[in-house]
């Protein structure tokens, strides 16, 4: 039986080119999400064009997704941390 503490998020580590590495929960990693899902330069993977909202597009690139092109020599990268004791 699997250890619970397999499906448990306490936040995200995000990467992004030309800035220190965050520390971040999901509610902030999402809205940082939806705010480049509206800009220009970010590449959206074809998989998100079923989604009529940039909130659920955010959403399903959090559930499913690790990375996202955001532009030439550009990216950002999240990574599923679990704070233990």
């Amino acid at each position: 039986m699997p250890n619970s503490i397999m499906y448990q998020e306490d936040g995200y580590v995000v990467l992004e080119s030309n800035q220190p590495e965050q520390f971040m929960n999901a509610a902030e990693l999402k809205t940082k999400l939806v705010d480049l899902l509206l800009s220009e330069e970010v590449i959206i993977p074809r998989e998100l064009e079923q989604f009529n909202s940039q909130e659920l597009q955010a959403q399903h690139l959090l559930d499913n997704y690790f990375e996202l092109d955001i532009g030439a020599d550009k990216y950002l990268q999240w990574y599923v941390v679990r704070l233990e004791k």
